[in-house]
């Protein structure tokens, strides 16, 4: 076994943390992380809002329920045993429109058998006691709901790798996956590394490396590009949490709502528009390619054929800085459009079913040795550390 290596696929925190969580069970093992980029947690670990999520949303025992719950737990004695930034800020889930008020009550049930930590329906008095300066007809306070910094915590998992003797290979873009007997061949150009098992957290181009591995065509990657603004002057003080909106029914993405960040900055956002490109953070990032492979799976029309309202009011949002604001003022109505700029964006990569599902649960296939993690959409960040918990589980 000391001659065993393991690679894994993607130095986002999904695949540093699995890395990390290899080289702790398995001393004796090789470990080597394989990512395109010249740092680690480039893409979505990078660009999220740092929120940990209690497990308010997610379907009871579905694999997002469960391993949310014992992610916040791994990551809040991480992040407090390595000094890295971790508030128990609170959140509020708040119902502003008469519809959205059963809505909300099916919700708080559902967080209740996820068993989230201090959970508690409140009216509007109670609502403003917490959030002064915020409105609406109800909420659910989680008080456990916190922030943290994910790039930070990925490079603290990269330097476990690093000291427990494993190698994080940057500017490594795997192009090739190749059997070798038992074994397995990672390619990079003309470079290739052997290993015995080969994990698979690749994010955004999920589908495109997990085929190369001779992984089943579906679910496919469907990006969506999340843009944020931020409050520029003291109005940034009204928020002393996180505010989030009643989410769609149907609908994956939790709308746009305000976020305190570790570095007391306020955001608002993200929406949810369709990128032109895997990588898409602007609007110009257009790949003809990427159009095309989207164009050719039947899951997206019937995707956009289901949502194509929701679809054309995120770009609405996207285009109008007026008319992302007027969203948001149903919560903060005291913050303008004076009071904001644009800020960055991130990309969420979506899996997205033959029948036009978005896949809204953690999703894993085993091929042989090669393990790939299809789906792993938010709450991903904050489950990391269970999630390499179950994959190497796996394995053993």
């Amino acid at each position: 076994m000391g001659d065993e290596v393991i690679g894994v696929v993607g130095a986002g925190i999904v695949g540093l943390a699995t890395a990390r969580e290899l080289t702790r069970r398995r001393p004796g093992v090789r470990v080597v992380v394989f990512d395109k980029e010249d740092r680690v947690a480039a893409h979505q670990t990078g660009h999220n809002s740092g929120v940990v999520h209690a497990g308010i949303y997610y379907a009871p025992g579905s694999l997002k329920a469960r391993l949310c719950t014992r992610g916040v737990a791994l990551l809040k004695e991480y992040c407090t045993a390595h000094d890295l930034p971790y508030v128990e800020c609170g959140k509020l889930v708040v119902a502003v429109r008469d519809e959205e008020v059963p809505r909300l009550d099916a919700l708080y049930e559902r967080a209740a058998a996820n068993g989230v930590p201090g959970l508690r329906r409140v009216g509007p008095e109670a609502l403003r006691e917490i959030e002064p300066h915020a409105t609406g007809l109800g909420a659910l306070h989680s008080p456990g709901s916190a922030i943290t910094d994910y790039a930070a915590v990925a490079r603290a998992f990269a330097a476990e790798v690093t000291a427990a003797g494993g190698e994080v290979r940057l500017g490594f873009p795997v192009d090739r996956i190749a059997p070798d007997g038992d074994r397995v061949r990672v390619h990079s150009g003309d470079e290739h590394v052997t290993v015995d098992r080969l994990i698979l957290c690749a994010g955004l181009q999920a589908d495109r490396v997990a085929a190369l591995a001779g992984d089943e065509p579906g679910p496919r990657i469907v990006p969506f590009r999340g843009e944020y603004l931020r409050v520029v002057n003291d109005k940034a003080a009204q928020l002393r949490g996180l505010v989030y909106p009643v989410p769609e029914p149907g609908y994956p993405f939790l709308g746009v709502h305000f976020t305190r960040r570790t570095d007391g900055t306020v955001e608002i956002g993200p929406n949810a528009v369709l990128a032109l490109a895997a990588e898409g953070y602007r609007w110009r990032d257009l790949s003809p390619s990427h159009l095309a492979r989207l164009a050719a799976w039947p899951g997206a029309w019937r995707m956009a054929a289901r949502h194509w309202r929701m679809g054309a009011h995120e770009v609405y949002g996207s285009l109008s800085k007026r008319a992302y604001m007027k969203a948001s003022q149903r919560y903060f109505p005291d913050i303008t459009i004076d009071d904001v700029e644009r800020d960055g964006a991130g990309v969420r990569a979506q899996a997205l079913d033959r029948d036009g599902a978005l896949v809204d649960d953690f999703r894993i296939h085993r091929l042989g040795p090669v393990t790939a993690v299809r789906n792993a959409p938010s709450p991903a960040a904050t489950s990391s550390m269970a999630i390499a918990e179950h994959v190497v589980n796996a394995l053993d």
